[in-house]
């Protein structure tokens, strides 16, 4: 009987071998950069998403990105002055912890800075964020906005989608077509954990909660080797 493809055996040896060598054309890469460019920027990102994040890097098209293993970043740029890639660059050591970037840039870091300031996307929210205002329906027909704009300006949700509103929480009933609620639901609470039928449902109503944001902690200068925190 020939072998199913599905039980082919992949040695433990040959993906260690591969994140090593991703670990190394990494490393090489933060290490060059450090050497191209006089500013690098430590950042995070608030609510990632891939659409915006590239947005970004085409606004710094003549600069570079990356995104890594933040272990591996930070022994390239040197966690010491002894291990240091370029002088200063070990006072950086202490923003690289958590799910960081490096930007690589010539840019002036004021130009940077308020580009970052001024650059947010809405978004919708995923489970595990927190909300950010609590989102009541009220009783009555349900709208496709829920409340969020004057029912005259709204229109009602189509009968199709009151099962699927039903699976996600929301207590409604079809009365002759329309789709109907008792008495008002609330969605989310401000503050609260939102869980997947909880986004599903601010997403059917087009209530974005999520904001991705980049948060920049410092950065580096070749010209002073000195670290400025932000």
């Amino acid at each position: 009987m020939p072998k199913s493809k599905r039980a082919k055996v992949v040695h433990l040896s040959k993906t260690d071998k591969k994140g090593k060598e991703l670990s190394e054309r990494l490393f090489a890469k933060v290490q060059s950069c450090a050497n191209e460019y006089p500013y690098i920027f430590v950042f995070s990102v608030d609510n990632m998403r891939n659409n915006y994040l590239k947005a970004v890097r085409s606004e710094f098209s003549d600069g570079r990105l990356c995104f890594g293993k933040t272990k591996v970043m930070a022994k390239a740029l040197g966690a010491t002055e002894e291990s240091e890639h370029l002088p200063g660059l070990s006072k950086l050591a202490p923003y690289m912890k958590g799910d960081v970037g490096l930007l690589f840039t010539s840019r002036e870091p004021a130009a940077v800075l308020e580009y970052f300031e001024n650059f947010a996307q809405t978004d919708f929210a995923r489970a595990g964020v927190q909300a950010t205002h609590t989102f009541t329906i009220p009783a009555g027909p349900v709208y496709s906005r829920g409340g969020e704009i004057p029912a005259e300006e709204d229109v009602l949700l189509p009968h199709s989608v009151e099962v699927t509103l039903r699976k996600w929480g929301m207590p409604t009933r079809l009365d002759k077509g329309k789709i109907m609620l008792e008495s008002e639901y609330t969605v989310c609470r401000e503050g609260e954990t939102l869980n997947s039928h909880q986004t599903a449902l601010l997403k059917s109503f087009g209530v974005a909660m999520a904001e991705f944001k980049i948060n920049v902690h410092a950065y580096w200068s070749a010209s002073s080797n000195e670290v400025t925190v932000v």
